[in-house]
């Protein structure tokens, strides 16, 4: 077996600037979560694809998890939204949630489970810092840049200049 862990999607987390259900950054105000300092790691699809399909043939990845965590991507929900600002000339307004404020929806008996799915993934991703609060130390776990480094990822600045 090989397992391939890719974090956030670009696509579904970076675009919208980790703002739930939006997929185009905002150029007016943001959200933050806590105070957006967690580590998250950003991955754009393609690049996440690139790196899969390089385990499928490798020795060195046979039993092991291979974990796409590209050093550049490496970055806290406020650095992503600074380098939207300096992206788009533009400072946001930022709006802070709290853990508690996040979570009180959960208890309310008309939040449907896909929601509170979603909302726990968040949740344990930008409050928690789950992704990137942990070091590869185990004989079975191993970093794809490291494991290849002719790829050339997608930077965050680089990805989200698109929508500049």
């Amino acid at each position: 077996y090989t397992y391939v862990s890719a974090n956030c999607f670009a696509g579904y987390f970076l675009a919208g600037l980790a703002q739930y259900g939006r997929f185009i950054p905002p150029t007016d105000k943001v959200i933050i979560y806590g105070e957006g300092n967690r580590k998250v790691i950003w991955v754009y699809e393609d690049d996440a694809a690139t790196y899969a399909l390089k385990t499928v043939d490798d020795p060195k990845t046979v039993n092991k998890t291979v974990y796409i965590r590209p050093a550049k991507n490496i970055l806290s929900q406020r650095e992503v939204v600074g380098i939207w600002e300096k992206l788009c000339g533009r400072v946001l307004e930022k709006t802070h949630i709290s853990e508690e404020d996040w979570l009180s929806p959960m208890e309310d008996g008309s939040t449907s489970v896909q929601r509170k799915v979603e909302m726990a993934i968040f949740y344990h991703i930008f409050f928690k810092g789950e992704l990137a609060n942990f070091d590869l130390n185990q004989s079975n776990q191993c970093e794809a840049a490291s494991l290849y480094p002719d790829v050339e990822y997608t930077s965050v600045e680089r990805y989200l200049s698109r929508f500049a």
